[in-house]
């Protein structure tokens, strides 16, 4: 039995069936080609973008820094989310620049910059939020292929039983032989989807672990900023 026996053999459904397992299986290469070169890049990205920015001697050499290493923009959204913050000066309830006052207190002070570390966390947290879902990219797709086709080889297998069992009435006695040759042509299409839903699941597993693990730096560099320019209790220089 070979493939153009088995797409001969099938209807309508069956063939149906095959050419959808085949989307899948070329979708999932494609994705799992891509992603695993798109997440070496943002590993360089990220990895380049902190070591360069941390040794940089001033805010200019470390956005300049950023500017070159970080070529995924990974790092560039978070840094500009303190920029937004330092270039507003004072904010208020809102995250917006706060009117300027003849008279200042303490109290105003420290009020000040508590909504100054507000504003600061709000843009940090949609940056990396932003930051997330490209590094996301591509793992919905492998997970509903590695959910779904077990499932669709099993219709085929189904529909492929019933299309071979129906094709055996009325003709007089039916022998095991008769019987064996399509349904174990029919099960092919069961270990077809399990071929296109086994790679998707392993590889959505390991992107996981990968993206976890930028996800991770990424929130700690956020944190860092947070600290070093939340303004949190104090007014912010």
């Amino acid at each position: 039995m070979n493939l153009a026996t088995l797409w001969a053999q099938s209807d309508g459904l069956g063939r149906g069936v095959m050419l959808l397992l085949l989307a899948m299986s070329v979708l999932t290469w494609m994705v799992i080609v891509y992603k695993a070169w798109l997440l070496a890049r943002a590993r360089r990205s990220i990895e380049g973008g902190l070591a360069g920015y941390w040794q940089a001697g001033d805010a200019t050499g470390a956005e300049a820094a950023l500017r070159g290493a970080d070529r995924m923009h990974l790092l560039q959204p978070l840094h500009a989310a303190t920029v937004q913050v330092a270039h507003g000066g004072a904010v208020n309830g809102d995250g917006q620049a706060a009117p300027p006052t003849r008279h200042a207190d303490a109290d105003s002070g420290a009020r000040n910059g508590a909504l100054r570390h507000a504003h600061l966390t709000r843009l940090l947290r949609d940056a990396l939020q932003h930051v997330s879902r490209q590094l996301q990219w591509g793992q919905i797709l492998l997970a509903t292929v590695g959910s779904t086709a077990p499932f669709v080889g099993l219709l085929g297998t189904v529909w492929g039983i019933y299309h071979a069992l129906t094709g055996l009435t009325g003709g007089g006695a039916i022998s095991i032989d008769q019987v064996a040759g399509p349904v174990g042509e029919a099960l092919i299409m069961t270990a077809f989807g399990l071929m296109v839903a086994i790679p998707a699941v392993v590889a959505y597993n390991i992107f996981g672990r990968l993206i976890g693990a930028l996800v991770e730096r990424l929130d700690g560099f956020a944190h860092d900023l947070l600290a070093l320019h939340g303004g949190s209790g104090s007014q912010a220089a």
